[in-house]
């Protein structure tokens, strides 16, 4: 059967996902994971809704954006952002049945080619697979991340930070701009209006600098902090908001070299998903004993 490849357009959302759920669940059945959630059409469908502005803004954003197309079907999509010299690529997944094909090699291939880019950053899954493929591009493991989550509770940590609430203004943009230079080493504005859009936004502030920021609502994260000691009072502050706000599970994507989160949160009896992936870039950056990703982890 011929494979067609085309761009992909903000059309398509709706069909990359289902590629993606697709791709995930037989992941999960192939590492024995038994996270199980992927198998509930209910679930996935409620998912779909929450997701919907992400695989829309990322459709919009795109730097390469590409689809493979059998008798009509999306059977595979690859997608990747530059921002401030930073290449990621975001998505990477093909229908069971089509892998080991060609259909992958051929899609990564313009959706994660070298174009110069100061760093080239992936956040992966730990399928052999895809790994022997993310290798030969010339990215390598740095640190593995983890979802940790539990039922919040009111957790209070006594701090001196104070959490204003903000929105996608000028000041805030420029505030958070400088704390990703600082942490990241790069800065991305488009992502942050976005997620300022889709979720609520704090800064964190000690006196009247800021210090940190995060993201609560509609999926936690990303959060930052210059520094490591602040991220049990930040942790607290989004747990009790989740409880505040009568959510079932408060969790964070977290890379497990920010030991301070590590630390905080197994003591209040977080619990780790089985699912690991890992952040691969072709060089160390960032200060990611200060980070908590976005989850879901599309991007850093």
């Amino acid at each position: 059967m011929t494979t067609i490849y085309r761009p992909g357009t903000l059309d398509d959302s709706q069909a990359v996902y289902q590629v993606f759920v697709r791709a995930l669940a037989d992941l999960d059945h192939r590492m024995n994971l038994h996270l199980e959630f992927w198998d509930d059409p209910g679930a996935v469908a409620r998912l779909w809704e929450r997701r919907k502005p992400l695989y829309e803004h990322l459709a919009t954003v795109a730097d390469q954006f590409w689809v493979a197309e059998e008798a009509g079907q999306v059977v595979g999509f690859a997608r990747s952002i530059f921002q401030d010299g930073l290449q990621e690529l975001t998505e990477f997944f093909v229908l069971p049945g089509h892998q080991s094909g060609g259909i992958g090699r051929e899609l990564f291939g313009r959706a994660f080619p070298p174009r110069g880019a100061r760093r080239r950053a992936i956040i992966a899954t730990l399928d052999s697979r895809a790994q022997a493929r993310y290798l030969k591009s010339g990215v390598y493991p740095r640190f593995t991340i983890q979802y940790l989550y539990a039922k919040p509770k009111l957790a209070t940590v006594e701090s001196d930070l104070r959490f204003e609430r903000v929105s996608a203004d000028p000041e805030t943009i420029a505030a958070i701009r400088t704390i990703d230079l600082a942490l990241l080493d790069f800065q991305r504005d488009a992502t942050h209006e976005h997620l300022l859009q889709d979720r609520q936004g704090y800064l964190y502030l000690r006196g009247d600098r800021p210090v940190g920021y995060g993201y609560l609502a509609n999926g936690t994260g990303p959060m930052a902090l210059l520094e490591e000691a602040d991220f049990p009072a930040a942790l607290s502050h989004a747990e009790r908001d989740a409880a505040e706000r009568g959510e079932e599970t408060f969790g964070v994507e977290l890379p497990l070299v920010n030991r301070a989160a590590v630390q905080h949160l197994l003591a209040r009896g977080f619990q780790l998903e089985p699912f690991v992936a890992a952040l691969m870039s072709d060089e160390p950056f960032g200060k990611f004993t200060n980070y908590i990703l976005s989850s879901p982890p599309f991007f850093l």
